[in-house]
């Protein structure tokens, strides 16, 4: 049993952390006997009232609600019922004065916005699902003239679990159209830190529960409550066949205005969908008169549209609508001087602006930034890094498990995966990944996270075994295969376990044993395929470090890049080797990079959500050292710096700078022991780069954002979320950072910084406490981010080549081979997994540098037909049907940024 208020029992303010020993006591119960009557006249009274105080006192319409209620207190008879009555009639007799044709129209919806997490666990979001939807099912049988909404398909599955009752009823109404799901999503999840993927599984997730319990498909995408909207949204709804969005929160923003309640969003590609922010800036409203004036008065697209919505009933903590709210609402459907209520629904809203009212809005193009809770990208660090390494292993089964079963014809884990991905996409709720909920949370999401770890492990190294199987059938010898998951081919340095040769160079030989004893090996992987770790492979020149006794100052090169290193770990230089001839400094002159900095943070009021931009004013730089700078391995292969930094009397970091003979960039292997209190940590690299714009890594494409503060538009982010990588360019040359669980981002004029770990109290006092992982890279390139790699480099560091023992048959050794392979760097190969429902294979294919560009798709599988589909896998009907394919070959072309699916037909 749960004794808790609407959110949670906090101690001190709402959203403090819970106070365990909080106990409630009942003092008094009473039967009491509802009187209608009484009750109508309360209501009409409230009414009344409000319109007498809140119409321009100028309006006739104030002056008749006054008048009206004086003459009901004047006639009203406590002790006569009748008398009541009367005074009722009064009353309705206002309210039915009807309005004319040009007022707004309010289309006024029922609806429960559950937090599946926040001020309280997972498991009490279930009881508050069975309470709030038996709620609405009885008022659903006593109003037969209302519609309720309701998102976030495993909201419905823990009531068919854990209510069966209440979810009978549910699907009756829902077959009457009244019940409504909407949103298409498994939960409503964070809209800026998800992968692509992971957005694109929570449509195909969400929608396939509604059509198989429901049969229907939602077409309106429903965010109310998330900190920002990444810019490949439009799409990714789009190719999961939404065209309508709803949402609200940008109303919060702090500091301009959102110019639009009706408009249409353009994405990066050009995809278009048809957005609503109800004007009332609220998905809680409760019919009252003050609620439908704000409604109207800040609707800002007058003139061009006249209709909008309003989501009535208790939210964030449940309940949903109440009777009192569907009384209001009746008495107010279309009174004279007041704007029209009509009992509606989001498809009746949208299909009504879409036949009447498009053709004068206005259009958004590009990310809608949240200018509030952008300390989200930040808090809970080991959540964010979680999600990331569980996209990428989740990732990695689906294409391992599905070449094992059309390799090998084993069992494909279709149920298991199912299991891990429903975990994977509840911890992406919008409170829980963006770090704003309650300890109790993160204790169900870490083992969430581990159990996805755990088995999502051992489905991958099953499927990787039988990968090789069929070369190693009455096999005498032992080796190393490596799987490389990306779609171009890979060359890198591994650590090889299996193995222990001695350090040696010898004309076109090289090895190395790394600190920890392991051979280091250099080896060249297919495009997703796999190969053999030989123990030595040529490579074209070493990594050359060392240390000028006189300043202490290490130099470290290879054949792509050359830095130097401080004492502090600091870049004092970098440039990169493409012509040795004019070798550019692109650290800025006087400055160092890799610089940590830490600032006082102190948000004015939601502590784990926001960063305030006067924190900049607080920076101290982190220069105490407690280890100086120590070459701990000096090639040929690996070449490593360590050095240990004081944050604090409490904090410390140590770091490990590394860079391999192949490698395009200098890696940072950073551990931190973290104990402060409303601290933010940072990393700092000032280049010597001159650009109005910094560019970022999203879903499946990047946004670029001002350096400068020319608006407040663009003053109000200063701090900003990326995934994998950002970038700093002019022409022909640039810096950018890679990292392999960080969001939080920021640029002004030339210096980039990386946001690592924040120390919020509230809602959960421990946050970010303790020791952390994280890595991040610094690589230089000549020409533009998109030709020198930068993409691609990012993946690397986000998805490690994956090795396996294995044996291998006597005097033969095992073969590489290549799966798929794709010829334009512009176009990744970002998943492949086996079809939902047939015994096809999946493949999607987004084109990454913002261009036209057609690209030859070719598979060593056999492959019968190959048909475009949308994300939901379900087949064109139009000219995007078929493509040709020959000799295990296709040719596909893309629009910049463009996502495709393609179902393949395998024999």
């Amino acid at each position: 049993m749960a004794c808790n208020g609407l959110f949670g029992a906090p101690k001190e303010i709402f959203i403090g952390p819970p106070d365990p020993n909080k106990q409630y006591t009942l003092s008094q119960c009473q039967i009491a006997v509802f009187d209608r009557d009484v009750n109508n006249l309360i209501m009409d009274l409230q009414i009344l009232h409000d319109m007498a105080k809140l119409l321009p006192e100028d309006n006739v319409r104030s002056y008749q609600a006054l008048f009206t209620a004086n003459d009901i207190i004047n006639q009203c008879d406590v002790t006569d019922g009748q008398s009541l009555i009367r005074c009722h009639a009064m009353a309705e007799k206002l309210f039915n004065q009807r309005n004319g044709d040009s007022q707004h129209t309010i289309h006024a919806m029922g609806h429960c916005h559950i937090d599946s997490a926040w001020l309280w666990p997972y498991a009490e979001t279930i009881r508050k699902c069975g309470r709030s939807w038996s709620s609405t099912v009885k008022l659903l049988t006593e109003y037969p003239n209302w519609k309720f909404t309701c998102s976030q398909a495993q909201q419905f599955e823990w009531v068919k679990e854990h209510y069966p009752a209440v979810y009978d009823k549910m699907k009756h109404y829902v077959k009457e159209g009244r019940f409504i799901p909407v949103g298409g999503t498994w939960v409503e999840m964070d809209g800026l830190i998800p992968s692509g993927e992971s957005m694109i599984r929570q449509f195909l997730l969400g929608q396939r529960f509604f059509k198989e319990e429901f049969g229907v498909t939602c077409q309106e995408f429903w965010l109310p409550d998330t900190f920002g909207y990444s810019a490949q949204l439009p799409q990714i709804m789009q190719i999961c066949g939404i065209k309508r969005f709803l949402s609200q929160k940008m109303s919060w923003n702090l500091v301009n205005k959102f110019p639009h309640n009706t408009f249409d969003w353009e994405g990066i590609d050009g995809s278009q969908v048809l957005c609503h922010f109800p004007p009332g800036d609220s998905y809680c409203m409760k019919g009252e008169i003050d609620e439908l004036l704000k409604t109207v008065s800040n609707f800002k697209d007058k003139g061009r549209t006249n209709n909008s919505m309003f989501l009535f009933g208790y939210g964030d903590g449940g309940q949903g609508p109440t009777e009192n709210m569907l009384e209001f609402i009746n008495r107010l459907k279309d009174t004279d001087g007041l704007p029209k209520m009509k009992l509606s629904s989001p498809g009746e809203f949208f299909s009504y602006v879409e036949n009447h009212e498009t053709s004068n809005l206005c259009k958004w193009t590009g990310e809608l930034y949240l200018e509030l809770h952008n300390a989200t990208y930040t808090t809970h660090a080991k959540t964010k890094l979680m999600n990331r390494k569980c996209e990428f292993l989740l990732r990695d089964v689906e294409l391992a498990s599905t070449i094992a079963w059309y390799q090998q014809k084993v069992s494909y884990p279709a149920d298991e995966l199912l299991k891990l991905w429903k975990l994977l996409l509840l911890n992406q709720f919008h409170d829980v990944l963006p770090g704003s909920c309650i300890q109790q949370v993160y204790k169900d999401a870490q083992k969430y996270y581990n159990d996805i770890t755990t088995r999502g492990s051992v489905l991958l190294n099953k499927a990787v075994s039988s990968l090789y199987s069929a070369q190693s059938s009455n096999s005498s010898l032992n080796a190393t295969a490596v799987l490389n998951t990306l779609s171009w081919k890979r060359t890198s340095v591994i650590s090889v376990k299996s193995a222990s040769l001695e350090k040696k160079t010898q004309h076109d030989v090289m090895t190395q044993l790394d600190v920890e004893g392991n051979t280091l090996v250099c080896v060249e992987v297919p495009e997703m395929g796999y190969a053999a770790v030989e123990p030595v492979l040529k490579v074209i020149r070493p990594v050359i470090i060392g240390k000028d006794e006189r300043d202490g100052l290490i130099y470290i090169r290879n054949k792509h890049l050359q830095a130097v290193i401080d004492s502090r770990g600091h870049i004092t230089s970098l440039c990169h080797m493409a012509d040795s001839s004019q070798m550019r400094n692109l650290v800025s002159d006087g400055y160092s990079a890799n610089q940590f900095v830490i600032f006082d943070d102190v948000p004015l009021f939601w502590d784990a959500w926001d960063v305030m931009d006067y924190h900049l004013e607080t920076r101290k730089e982190v220069n105490d050292v407690i280890e100086h700078a120590t070459i701990i391995e000096d090639g040929p292969l690996r070449a490593s710096v360590k050095v240990v930094l004081k944050i604090s009397d409490n904090s410390y970091l140590n770091q490990t700078i590394s860079l391999d003979a192949c490698s395009h960039y200098l890696t940072f292997h950073t551990e931190v022991t973290w104990h402060e209190s409303h601290k933010f940590l940072k990393v700092e690299f000032p280049l010597a780069i001159r650009s109005t714009h910094a560019t970022y890594d999203i879903q499946y494409g990047f946004i670029q954002r001002p350096t400068h503060m020319n608006t407040s538009w663009d003053w109000a982010k200063f701090e900003v979320c990326g995934h994998k990588w950002a970038d700093m360019s002019e022409f022909n040359s640039g810096v950018a950072i890679l990292n392999d669980c960080k969001y939080g981002w920021s640029a002004r004029n030339n210096l980039l910084r990386l946001s690592l770990l924040r120390a919020p109290k509230a809602p959960d006092p421990k946050a970010d406490m303790g020791i952390h992982q994280l890595t991040y890279a610094l690589m230089p390139h000549a020409g533009s981010f998109q030709e020198s790699g930068v993409i691609q480099a990012a993946y690397e560091l986000n998805v490690p080549l994956i090795q396996h023992q294995q044996s291998t048959v006597s005097g033969i050794g095992l073969a590489s081979h290549s799966y798929f392979t794709v010829d334009q760097p512009s176009v990744i190969l970002d998943t492949v997994k086996k079809c939902e429902k047939s015994d096809g294979i999946i493949l999607r294919l987004y084109e990454a540098y913002g261009g036209t560009v057609s690209a030859t798709i070719a598979t060593s599988l056999t492959v019968k037909q190959v048909i475009r589909c949308n994300a939901l896998e379900e087949i064109y009907s139009d000219s995007l049907g078929e493509i040709s394919i020959e000799d295990g070959t296709m040719k596909v072309t893309f629009s910049p940024f463009q996502i495709i699916t393609l179902m393949l037909s395998v024999v």
